[in-house]
C-alpha cells in the first residue's frame, strides 16, 4: 500500500493511493501518521475491508502532496554507504570511515515531494544526493540484523541535499556532516510510504538521480556497503528507533561534487563541480517507489 499525507482545500488529511486515485482513510483513524503507523497491525485488518467499499477518491492533481512525515523523532542518515561513493571521496582526499559513519537531519529540513528547495546566500555549493528512505514501524531497541524486516514498515524516496562547503568548514580535520545537511527544506521526502510488503528486496533497487532531465545519478541499492537491516541492527544497539523515525541509506555515486559519472565511473565529457543553482530541477527516483521532484529557488 501506498501511504501518503495530502492538503485538500486547506485541510490536511492521510491516504493511501489506489489506481492513481488518492482514497482517504477513514475519519476514526484521525490525522496522526506516527500513530497509525504505530497501531497498522490492527489498522491495516480494517483497511483490508474497507477498500472497495469507500466512496471518497480524488485525482492525483487535484492535491498536494506532502511530506509523508512531518515530525518524525529522528531523521538518521549514514555517509559513504556505497562502494562506488566511497571512491569518490578517496579522490576528494577523505579518508572512508571503517564503521557505519551516521549523522542527524534535523527534522526542520524536512520538505514535501514537490516543494521548493532553498538555496541559502551561505552557501556555493549545493549539492542533490538521491537515497533510499526507510520508516521504523515499531519500536526496537537492541535488533538484530535477521529480525530487523519486521520492524520496518515502508519505503520512501529521499534527497539528502547538501551544502558542500559547510561540510569542510573544519577540514582536514574532520568532515561536518549534520551543520551542512539540515538547512530547512534540504530533506525532501515521498512521494508517499511503500509498505514493506510491497518491497520485494530493498537491495535490489533502480536508482536514479535528473538535474534538469540530464541524468547526475544512477546506480542500484545492492551496491550499499551496510543494508537497512544492518543499519538497524547498529542503530538500535545505541539508541532506541521508534515508530516513524526516518533513516536515510546513503547516496551513490554521482553527486555534484565528483567530476565522475552518473554510475561512478570517470567521465572526461562530465567536470567536477556541478552544483545546484536556483532555476534548477532536481528529480529523485527510485524503482518501485516512485519519484519526487523539486525546484531550487
Amino acid at each position: 500500500m501506498k501511504i501518503l499525507r495530502f492538503k485538500l482545500k486547506d485541510e490536511t488529511r492521510i491516504g493511501f493511493l489506489s489506481d492513481q486515485k488518492i482514497i482517504p482513510f477513514p475519519s476514526k483513524f484521525g490525522n496522526d501518521i506516527i500513530n497509525i503507523i504505530a497501531k497498522w497491525d490492527e489498522i491495516k485488518m480494517e483497511m483490508d475491508s474497507y477498500i472497495g467499499i469507500e466512496n471518497e477518491k480524488f485525482d492525483l492533481d487535484e492535491t498536494d502532496l506532502l511530506a509523508p512525515i512531518e515530525s518524525p523523532s529522528k531523521f538518521l542518515a549514514i555517509g559513504l554507504n556505497y562502494k562506488k561513493h566511497r571512491q569518490e571521496t578517496i579522490d576528494a582526499g577523505i579518508t572512508p570511515p571503517r564503521n557505519q559513519m551516521w549523522f542527524t537531519k534535523q527534522t526542520s529540513c524536512i520538505n514535501s515531494p514537490h516543494g521548493n528547495i532553498i538555496k541559502p546566500d551561505a552557501t556555493m555549493m549545493l549539492d542533490y544526493e538521491v537515497e533510499l528512505a526507510f520508516v521504523i514501524g515499531k519500536k526496537c531497541y537492541q535488533v538484530s540484523a535477521e529480525e530487523a524486516q519486521d520492524y520496518i514498515y515502508g519505503y520512501m524516496v529521499c534527497n539528502d541535499i547538501s551544502m558542500r562547503d559547510w561540510q569542510l568548514h573544519n577540514m582536514p580535520d574532520r568532515l561536518e556532516l549534520m551543520i551542512g545537511k539540515s538547512h530547512d527544506s534540504h530533506g525532501p521526502i515521498g512521494p508517499w510510504i511503500v509498505t514493506k510488503d510491497e518491497v520485494e528486496d530493498p537491495h535490489k533497487l533502480k536508482l536514479e538521480c535528473f538535474v534538469n532531465g540530464n541524468l547526475r545519478q544512477s546506480s542500484n541499492t545492492d551496491d550499499m556497503i551496510w543494508n537497512c537491516y544492518q543499519q538497524i541492527e547498529y542503530l538500535s544497539n545505541a539508541m532506541t528507533l521508534n515508530p516513524g523515525d526516518i533513516i536515510a541509506t546513503g547516496t551513490p555515486p554521482g553527486s555534484g561534487f565528483s567530476p565522475r559519472g552518473a554510475s561512478g565511473k570517470a567521465d572526461k565529457e562530465r567536470k567536477g563541480n556541478v552544483f545546484l543553482e536556483p532555476g534548477d530541477i532536481v528529480k529523485c527516483e527510485i524503482e518501485s517507489l516512485g519519484f519526487i521532484e523539486n525546484k531550487v529557488v
